[in-house]
């Protein structure tokens, strides 16, 4: 099928070991697999001598540690945070305090869209505690003594996710916007489908071709996979349409219709990818529902 993914879970990387992951880049694999990070974190290392940090990862002593041993004789010069999921950035506070370094993001953890009644803890994994010293928008630009990192502007997994391209090379650090293991979550009101299926087209645009995402391996046909990540999301809607043509339904009853042999400790990760698909979907006049989407909504085919 045009939207099927062949993700790659073949990733051997050892939590705590420092490896060469490209000319200039290193990787500290963090100690906190689940069904929803796989094996980890990936923190990468930017440079030598004077070096950035990219996603130092949880408050984790043991990975602060090994973050601080791989780097024994240099100076981590900053700390730059794709997003602000507790699993990327919840570090910083202790590497900056160990170092000095002045931290680097787009802006404090904050909802795509206003917040509805009992919305306000909806995502629990959101970092509210991170403020960058430096604020970074579309296009500004990160420098090193041996690197610059372009910023690019992906909100859609968070609405404040940065993406980053190491310029001079054809590396981008994707943070959980593309991985080559797993399609992220989009997970409302902290995400946004339009605003994700809007960033994916933008990187689509960009010649970088290998990307290195916040979860496991390197993707080194990134173009390809970006195409299929947008087609996967195509071939999501029209299954909602599909279901929604033999009726009315809620999210419940889209989960079961659409992610056949769901692990179940994801099902609540898809009622809110679901939930997102249909706020599109209601903006964009295909589907119907009353009042503003909700997981609680029923949905139809708009007239």
């Amino acid at each position: 099928m045009a939207d099927e993914i062949l993700f790659d879970r073949e990733f051997d990387a050892v939590p705590g070991q420092c490896e060469q992951a490209a000319p200039g880049v290193r990787r500290i694999l963090a100690p906190n697999p689940s069904a929803f990070t796989f094996t980890g974190t990936c923190t990468y290392l930017v440079g030598e001598g004077r070096i950035a940090v990219i996603d130092p990862g949880p408050d984790d002593p043991a990975h602060l540690e090994a973050i601080l041993q791989a780097t024994r004789g240099e100076t981590i010069a900053q700390i730059v945070i794709t997003h602000t999921h507790l699993d990327h950035s919840a570090l910083a506070p202790a590497l900056q305090a160990k170092t000095g370094a002045k931290t680097y993001g787009e802006g404090p953890h904050r909802a795509a869209r206003p917040l509805q009644a009992g919305e306000e803890k909806m995502e629990a994994g959101a970092d509210r505690h991170f403020i960058p010293d430096v604020t970074l928008g579309d296009g500004d630009l990160v420098e090193g003594a041996d690197f610059t990192l372009e910023t690019i502007a992906t909100p859609g997994h968070a609405a404040n996710h940065l993406a980053f391209a190491l310029k001079g090379t054809e590396i981008l650090f994707s943070g959980d916007h593309v991985m080559a293991w797993s399609t992220p979550i989009v997970a409302p009101p902290d995400g946004a489908m339009g605003d994700y299926l809007d960033s994916l087209e933008k990187l689509r645009r960009r010649p970088e071709s290998i990307y290195f995402p916040g979860h496991g391996p390197a993707a080194r046909n990134a173009h390809n996979l970006v195409e299929r990540y947008i087609a996967h999301r195509g071939a999501r809607e029209a299954a909602i349409i599909r279901r929604l043509e033999r009726g009315e339904s809620d999210v419940r009853g889209l989960v079961q219709a659409i992610y056949i042999g769901l692990d179940p400790r994801l099902t609540g990760a898809a009622a809110l990818t679901t939930l997102a698909h249909l706020e599109h979907l209601v903006a964009s006049g295909r589907v119907a529902t009353d009042g503003p989407p909700s997981l609680a909504g029923r949905y139809r085919l708009a007239r």
